[in-house]
């Protein structure tokens, strides 16, 4: 393989610049709780009003929003919903008798509260908001706390994702962002209900404050700056795969955006028209998507089908896109990356925005151990057992000699004391000598 184009910068240069100033934050937020949020919010955010949002502002929010506006948000909701239910659907409550006398059996149980982050920075991540709490809500979770960031323009949470985390099904809403509405939703703090697990995209100190509390806190996945790959052929149109590359650059700075391609053709096509796409773009744009196609994007031409799927199941891609004569042969041999799009007529934006599957998903590698965010994230799957009293021959005979293999003799005596119990007088092999 060739690279055309390599990387310069790796996702993950300031990590530990990053890991320092969020892990302060979260221990000020611990020791010294709302009042500390509340001034994190005023600082980073210029946010002085309230933080619980209440069902006057929420009504606001919804009036000064068009019909088209509130249709579509609706049309992503109705999908996203629906594929969400479908997940619910395949998995299922069983008990089985697996010998004689002894039963087994799976229980789902979902979540009780869940923490939804909606971003609220650079851009109205509307989406966000319909992927997190409109699934948390389908898996059967009992309570919904959303948090976004609150701007000054907007006199707090931008309106359109306020009205959105309401109709999605928000139990509370705080306005609140960054690391500060992290640790809000993990501590309890504002509704009086500690998070169980914690949801949703954000910017690389949300991530950093997710993956520190993990543990104490359930979270949905690993996450850094967002990514696409593309696997594309001599009969892939060039232009679609550009503008797909730079649809997902003007994420932020640090996305990758990578090709790798078996025509070397078409990987000059593409080299070329990048800068053309970009540049014809609005300026805040136009400066983030030439960043990271500068610093992060890459073009390797491979020699064939074989390596092409090798080097991608290496990369494990959050978004991956397939544009190649023979997508279902691509289809069935790749098997690293959080979403897969099969052929030019769909594109991650598809998927970013309305078209059903979910957008919160593994980035940097994390693809090659983990799917991303579906119903299965907010319902414990937990066993069963039950047994009857002559299943106990063999159960308690066979645990307490593999216990007293293992050399824990406190394990194999509770099936001793069964076998005495329930077949007084008789003899069993329970691995004690003479």
């Amino acid at each position: 393989m060739q690279y055309l184009k390599k990387a310069v910068v790796t996702p993950g240069s300031n990590e530990q610049e990053t890991r320092n100033i969020t892990n302060d934050i979260l221990q000020n937020i611990r020791q010294n709780g709302e009042q500390q949020a509340i001034d994190y919010g005023k600082k980073f955010d210029g946010w002085h009003g309230d933080i619980v949002v209440d069902q006057k502002t929420i009504a606001q929010a919804k009036d000064s929003l068009s019909q088209q506006l509130k249709d579509d948000i609706q049309f992503a909701h109705d999908k996203v919903s629906s594929f969400a239910r479908q997940q619910l659907d395949s998995i299922r409550e069983f008990e089985c008798e697996l010998s004689p006398g002894v039963w087994a059996g799976q229980k789902l149980i979902p979540i009780q509260t869940a923490g939804c982050y909606v971003p609220g920075g650079r851009y109205a991540h509307v989406a966000s908001a319909i992927m997190s709490i409109t699934t948390a809500r389908v898996a059967g979770v009992s309570n919904v706390i959303a948090a976004s960031t609150p701007k000054p323009e907007y006199n707090g949470i931008h309106p359109a994702i306020l009205y959105t985390m309401d109709l999605c099904g928000a139990d509370q809403i705080l306005a609140m962002g960054g690391v500060q509405g992290i640790a809000a939703m993990a501590f309890g703090l504002f509704t009086g209900h500690k998070a169980n697990i914690l949801v949703g995209p954000g910017n690389r100190f949300v991530a950093e404050a997710k993956r520190i509390l993990y543990g104490e806190v359930g979270i949905d996945l690993f996450a850094g700056p967002t990514e696409i790959l593309i696997i594309a052929d001599g009969d892939a149109d060039a232009e679609l795969v550009a503008y797909d590359l730079v649809g997902q650059a003007e994420h932020g700075v640090d996305s990758p955006a990578w090709l790798i391609t078996t025509s070397e053709k078409l990987a000059a096509e593409v080299i070329e028209r990048v800068p053309h796409i970009i540049d014809a773009l609005p300026e805040e744009q136009r400066q983030t998507a030439t960043e990271s196609w500068r610093d992060y994007g890459e073009v390797i031409l491979c020699d064939n089908d074989e390596e092409a799927v090798e080097l991608s199941d290496e990369y494990a891609p959050e978004h991956l896109e397939i544009q190649t004569g023979n997508p279902d042969w691509y289809e069935r041999h790749l098997k690293n990356y959080g979403s897969l799009f099969v052929g030019e007529e769909t594109t991650v934006a598809f998927g970013d925005k309305c078209s059903g599957t979910n957008h919160i998903l593994p980035t940097r590698g994390a693809g090659h151990y983990t799917g991303g965010l579906s119903v299965h994230k907010f319902i414990k799957i937990v066993t069963t057992q039950k047994a009857d009293r002559q299943a106990n021959r063999e159960l308690a005979t066979v645990t307490a000699r593999l216990s007293r293999l293992e050399g824990m003799e406190a394990h194999a005596r509770t099936g001793d004391i069964r076998l005495k119990h329930y077949f007084p007088g008789q003899k069993f092999n329970t691995g004690i000598e003479g």
